[in-house]
């Protein structure tokens, strides 16, 4: 396993989403057609940065800055993104039940939300897809790496370890051919960890910044086929004076992550909390971070439990069934329930209205 940011990568371009979000472009020609003490004064006016940090951020526009542009606004024809969408492989979850609602796993080129209470297994189904995204191509997973932003420190390295070497004996078993048992010696527990590229995010500020510098280290590891921030709610929840600012950068946050999912090919797997919404005297427990958050996601799953039994619905996702499978935490990963007594069946829309949504609400 490696780390990567840890220091100075951190401590600059604070806030760039903010300026970066809408057109890196515009941003860069207001820097040079506007006299610099008005521009700065305005740009403090309007983000409430300090002068230093305001500073930093014009700079870093100015001079182009690491956000990456790619081929992002390249034409495609229908077919041509109908055969692109048809070549990338899912990357699957050890839960064959959850495999097969999401048309084989989660998909690669676009955002996956996960959202749900404390202990019900987000960081879980991560740690589990930081190891699966790397099984070999001839068991049909996608051999690839993975950048793994954690937030709230909740990344353990015992359980991952725990989870790969799992993995690895499951693999073994399944080989049947020269190709899959030639594959399997390079499958290993110690390949597994060095291919996790590890990052520790304190707050929303060194995110920011991250979120910044991540298409060059992208392109300068192109084996990269997931990227996993667990969690994106809890820099965002608490810090903001205005929800006007928060909206802002999570917007910036949502257009950074949509970008490098299609320009770089990779999954981004996100997990958020939940919170409570008081409406009509009744209490309903929502996402968090707002009803404007919730367009960023391609697909939302979410996370719950009914008595003893963890539940996973399908409750956004543009090709898919609102669909609902029952999985359990094992300590070999996540896993498909041993006796499933709930088919996946079409079920009742939650209450996804999170209009009313305050950041500093309390998470559940």
């Amino acid at each position: 396993m490696q780390t990567y940011g840890q220091e100075g990568a951190l401590n600059t371009d604070t806030e760039l989403s903010h300026v970066l979000h809408d057109s890196k472009h515009q941003a860069a020609f207001y820097v040079e057609e506007n006299k610099p003490q008005d521009l700065l004064r305005s740009f403090i006016s309007e983000t409430g940065l300090s002068e230093e940090e305001a500073v930093e951020v014009l700079k870093a526009v100015k001079g182009g800055g690491g956000g990456g542009s790619g081929d992002f606004s390249a034409s495609l024809t229908a077919l041509e993104l109908l055969q692109k969408e048809e070549e990338l492989r899912s990357i699957v979850t050890f839960s064959s039940q959850l495999d097969e609602s999401l048309g084989g796993g989660i998909p690669v080129g676009k955002i996956t939300e996960v959202c749900g209470v404390p202990g019900i297994g987000k960081t879980q189904l991560c740690l589990q897809l930081a190891v699966d995204v790397q099984v070999p191509q001839c068991f049909g997973g996608v051999e690839g790496q993975v950048m793994f932003i954690d937030t709230e420190g909740s990344f353990l390295l015992q359980r991952v370890t725990d989870i790969a070497a799992a993995a690895v004996r499951h693999c073994s078993l399944l080989a049947e051919d020269d190709e899959q048992r030639a594959a399997t010696e390079t499958f290993t527990v110690e390949t597994v960890l060095s291919n996790i590229f590890l990052v520790r995010c304190h707050d929303h500020v060194e995110l920011l910044a991250e979120l910044h510098l991540l298409p060059d280290f992208l392109s300068q590891h192109p084996k990269i086929r997931l990227l996993v921030i667990d969690s994106v709610a809890f820099p965002f929840r608490l810090l903001f004076d205005e929800l006007s600012q928060r909206t802002r950068l999570l917007n910036g946050v949502g257009q950074q992550l949509i970008t490098m999912a299609i320009n770089y090919n990779i999954s981004v797997v996100i997990t958020n909390q939940m919170t409570t919404r008081i409406r009509d005297g009744q209490s309903h427990i929502v996402p968090a971070l707002g009803e404007c958050w919730g367009h960023a996601p391609t697909i939302r799953l979410l996370l719950q439990w009914e008595g003893s039994r963890r539940l996973a619905t399908i409750f956004k996702s543009p090709c898919h069934m609102e669909t609902m499978v029952q999985y359990q935490i094992t300590p070999e990963g996540f896993r498909d329930a041993d006796q499933s007594e709930m088919p996946q069946s079409k079920q009742p829309r939650m209450d996804t209205d999170q209009s009313a949504a305050d950041p500093k609400e309390t998470s559940s």
